[in-house]
């Protein structure tokens, strides 16, 4: 039993085994796990990012919830990390879109955005000092 609650977003990609290579490169993912369905697809994909646990979901007849299909997406997964710059760049180069390029904000938070292939949208932060202004 879990000591303490994990959110684990669940992502919906469309093909799945390739799909996955997205957040390797984009982020340096690791799969934890893999169950596939009897049909070859991705049931579940659990991958982390320095802890931070989150599944995928590959778009099946039955499993078909994905922001191409719901018109968009009204989540944004935030994630914390050392280098937002860093991250935000690893993941152009696999293939996101830029939402927001890197900035300081006077809350006292170092945030970028980014669309990745499959339509999600992720905000790349790391706390930093606030400024007195």
């Amino acid at each position: 039993m879990q000591s303490k609650p994990i959110f684990a977003p669940e992502l919906t990609i469309p093909n799945g085994v390739t799909d996955v290579e997205f957040y390797k490169n984009a982020f340096g993912a690791t799969e934890l796990r893999r169950f596939s369905n009897d049909d070859g697809t991705i049931h579940v994909s659990e991958l982390e990012i320095n802890g931070a646990l989150f599944h995928l979901h590959e778009i099946t007849q039955n499993y078909s919830l994905s922001p191409d299909k719901a018109d968009g997406t009204t989540v944004t997964i935030g994630l914390f990390v050392e280098d937002v710059d860093a991250v935000i760049n690893q993941a152009i180069q696999a293939g996101a879109k830029l939402k927001s390029p890197a900035q300081d904000y006077f809350y006292g938070y170092r945030q970028g955005s980014f669309v990745d292939p499959f339509g999600h949208h992720w905000q790349i932060q790391k706390t930093i000092p606030q400024t007195n202004e």
